[in-house]
């Protein structure tokens, strides 16, 4: 006859098989879900012709596809908690035409994890001003392969300080000729995280190209040149500070822009208890003929102690990069008018590039992200990969063929 088990291991025994039930049920639920999961097609012939009646049908997990062609007045608000939106083929156009969703935007995503690709928004607008292409309030939200052309906002959230924004290979375009409210392409309220990549910002009119409130921003390898119809303000406004990594992108000014200042950071105060930018490898150029800031900092209205990092940056034309800004600044090139090779051609490779090898500096860390350039932007959207390299270029672009 054996011995009795000791109480406790019988106790864990009852535990461990206890775990083993959970998981399992718990990866039943998860992949009832996924089997459960429905592909909904939208367009001519399809059971459903319009995103709306679409919208109404999807349920959590869902895939919704739609057909190539436009979809004129067409908004909508999604519910779900997670969704897949994707359009098929060439890129399926959202055109507002006088009508918005909640007096909102063309779509509103209330509170899920939501991914969108392949969708062009056009032409929002409300009684308010401010009619976005898409409206995000809670949750998570990532965006490919879309643009947003021709809105007062292009892209408009709300400021639920969990939400989380990420953005890819996608174009913002084309501001409405609206002198207030100001028509931003891209405007992130205080959300926890802002990522964005690989996307064009031009044609601005009084409005930034982007600005962003987020506690932690990630903007890297985008082209935000205003171009000669462009009249933005800033290129890139992070006026309550907070946590911001500004790497390997192309940050242009026209000659008619309505702020001497390229890159503003901290001009509204404080959001956030910790602020930080770093700026590395950037290109920044300005057309305008009286002088540029194409730095500008206001560390006095953040937390003390604000680190300010500005390494191998290019920048082209009259003005000065560190002027009004405090920080660490090393590495970094200023060219003349004509230092960079054709921008109207959307050609911002720098004269000289052989010179300019021996003046980089390592960009080494912050905070355990790597400040060093891993890809760079490429038209007419997206990022093509970098092999690193001991002897790198300044500015955005490592590829001087």
């Amino acid at each position: 006859m054996r011995p009795p088990r000791p109480i406790a291991a019988r106790r864990s025994r009852r535990a461990h098989t206890a775990l083993l039930h959970a998981a399992l049920l718990i990866a039943t639920c998860i992949l009832s879900s996924d089997l459960a999961a429905a592909v909904i097609r939208v367009g001519p012939g399809e059971a459903f012709t319009r995103i709306a009646d679409a919208a109404k049908a999807a349920r959590d997990g869902d895939i919704v596809e739609i057909l190539p062609g436009e979809y004129r007045g067409d908004v909508t608000v999604w519910h779900q908690k997670r969704l897949l939106i994707r359009g098929m083929g060439e890129r399926p156009v959202l055109i507002a035409d006088g009508k918005n969703a909640e007096g909102k935007a063309i779509w509103v995503i209330r509170n899920g994890d939501i991914r969108i690709e392949n969708i062009a928004f056009q032409g929002a607008r409300a009684a308010d001003g401010n009619g976005a292409g898409i409206r995000f309030e809670r949750g998570r939200l990532e965006v490919s392969n879309s643009s947003f052309v021709d809105n007062q906002v292009g892209l408009l959230t709300a400021n639920f300080e969990e939400a989380e924004l990420i953005i890819r290979d996608s174009l913002f375009a084309q501001a409405p000729r609206q002198p207030q409210p100001l028509p931003h392409l891209l405007y992130v309220g205080r959300i926890a995280r802002f990522e964005i990549s690989g996307s064009r910002f031009h044609q601005g009119y009084h409005g930034h190209l982007l600005k962003s409130r987020a506690r932690h921003n990630d903007i890297r390898y985008n082209l935000l040149f205003d171009g000669p119809a462009g009249e933005a303000s800033y290129e890139i406004d992070l006026p309550n500070g907070g946590l911001a990594f500004v790497i390997g992108n192309i940050i242009g000014q026209s000659a008619h822009t309505q702020n001497p200042v390229v890159v503003s950071y901290g001009a509204e105060g404080e959001a956030w208890p910790d602020s930080a930018l770093y700026l590395s490898h950037n290109t920044l150029l300005s057309d305008r003929l009286t002088g540029t800031w194409f730095l500008r900092t206001f560390t006095d209205k953040l937390p003390g102690n604000v680190e300010v990092l500005g390494i191998n940056n290019i920048t082209a034309g009259i003005g000065a990069f560190t002027l009004a800004a405090s920080g660490e600044f090393r590495g970094n090139v200023p060219l003349p008018p004509g230092g960079l090779l054709a921008p109207d051609a959307l050609d911002f490779r720098p004269r000289g590039a052989k010179l300019l090898r021996h003046l980089t500096t390592p960009a080494g860390s912050a905070r355990g992200v790597s400040l060093v350039p891993e890809a760079e932007f490429a038209l007419p959207i997206g990022t093509r990969p970098l092999v690193p390299s001991p002897n790198g270029l300044p500015g955005a672009l490592q590829n001087d063929f």
